[in-house]
């Protein structure tokens, strides 16, 4: 493949948009554009990842460092989209949405009658916390939902300190939106005081902590009013009960009680597919240096970069193109920078594209039948026959 063909332009600076190091070298080598979009050497990288996609393993070749779940892999990037717990002990590793992680139950108390207080402009935790000096892990924290399904109200509960996970709850209950305040008014509870005691025809849902919490405040399903000391099983009746709170960094393992963390990435694969955009944007991020991109030949768009140097004497032209014949005949994909250019702009041009080995076919060296090869990551060059030249990127390991 020549140059001309992938209508390659790259850029000696770095775009003033590009939020990693890797998404700048893909944009100054020529395989993206400013905006994101995949250009022609884009897509040759891209193709010829697809064609090793076929080996199961074929991640882990590319020698990146990842983050497995059960059905998906990841990349840490600091920019990246997708938040993931994971626990650097016993290496498990989730969305953080779907985490499942140690709880700790309150200590045991005998269950306190309930008694109704009045709480003016008390709307949420926080607010109702500090108005009864209690901490958020003594309140019973309110979410209301319509399933979309069968516009079932929805009535969920989880401890006051901590956040519902939608994702959970999705998988509890199936598709669902926020209730409208004419549906929570119908079902008897009001927004702010809200709390499952006494409602009826109400889907309750609460999190697996809560049949362990005892002696909750919780709404009174009154404004300005919240109930103190309200207990699952003797108050309320749940229809479900399931892990429906998301993780944080700090909470335990719930496989080793090791604290877990929290790792910003991108998804480069499901179980199904790849992302291929994605991983040769986790490429460029592992493999450059301060000249350009340092493919390893599993993951380059093609394995050599050919280039010729114009002679006074001697036609170097014509002999590149003749080895660029013998290179694909042997089965080697080449780029073949036929360019009337300067060398030092092609020297450059190779160096930021990062093909694993570069051939220069020059005229100083085309006197004594050699040509220059160098691996993409070597300080130094070595000089070879040009008809040993096949045999000499075969042996490079």
């Amino acid at each position: 493949m020549k140059y001309r063909d992938l209508s390659i332009q790259t850029q000696r600076e770095f775009p003033n948009n590009a939020r990693t190091q890797g998404f700048g070298w893909l944009i100054r080598a020529g395989y993206l554009t400013r905006e994101n979009q995949i250009l022609p050497l884009g897509n040759q990288a891209i193709e010829r990842l697809r064609t090793s996609s076929t080996n199961p393993s074929f991640l882990f070749h590319l020698s990146l460092p990842l983050f497995q779940t059960e059905a998906e892999t990841y990349f840490p990037m600091s920019t990246g989209d997708v938040e993931i717990i994971h626990c650097e002990s016993c290496k498990y590793t989730e969305r953080i949405e779907l985490a499942k992680f140690k709880k700790t139950a309150l200590a045991h108390e005998e269950q306190l009658p309930i008694e109704k207080v009045s709480t003016p402009d008390c709307s949420t935790i926080e607010l109702l916390a500090n108005f009864l000096n209690l901490p958020k892990e003594k309140t019973a924290k309110a979410l209301i939902y319509t399933r979309t399904s069968d516009n079932q109200f929805v009535f969920v509960v989880v401890r006051g300190d901590m956040n519902l996970s939608e994702a959970k709850l999705r998988k509890a209950i199936g598709e669902f939106r926020m209730a409208t305040p004419e549906e929570i008014m119908q079902a008897g509870a009001a927004a702010g005081y809200a709390s499952p005691v006494g409602l009826m025809g109400v889907l309750i849902v609460v999190d697996d902590l809560i049949p362990q919490s005892s002696n909750l405040a919780a709404g009174a399903n009154e404004t300005g009013y919240h109930l103190l000391n309200t207990n699952c099983g003797r108050d309320y009746s749940p229809e479900i009960i399931a892990d429906l709170v998301q993780a944080k960094p700090g909470d335990l393992c719930d496989q080793c009680d090791s604290p877990l963390s929290t790792i910003s990435s991108i998804q480069l694969a499901t179980r199904s597919e790849f992302n291929f955009e994605n991983i040769l944007l986790a490429l460029a991020e592992t493999y450059h240096d301060d000249k350009g991109l340092t493919f390893p030949k599993s993951a380059a768009p093609l394995d050599v970069y050919l280039m010729h140097i114009a002679g006074n004497e001697m036609d170097t032209l014509a002999k590149a193109e003749e080895i660029y014949h013998q290179l694909q005949s042997a089965g080697l994909t080449v780029l073949f920078d036929d360019r009337d250019e300067r060398a030092g702009v092609k020297f450059n041009d190779a160096d930021l594209i990062g093909c694993p080995i570069r051939v220069t076919v020059g005229e100083k060296n085309l006197k004594d039948g050699m040509v220059e090869l160098k691996p993409r990551k070597d300080q130094e060059n070595s000089l070879i026959l040009s008809g040993e030249i096949i045999s000499a990127i075969q042996n490079l390991k």
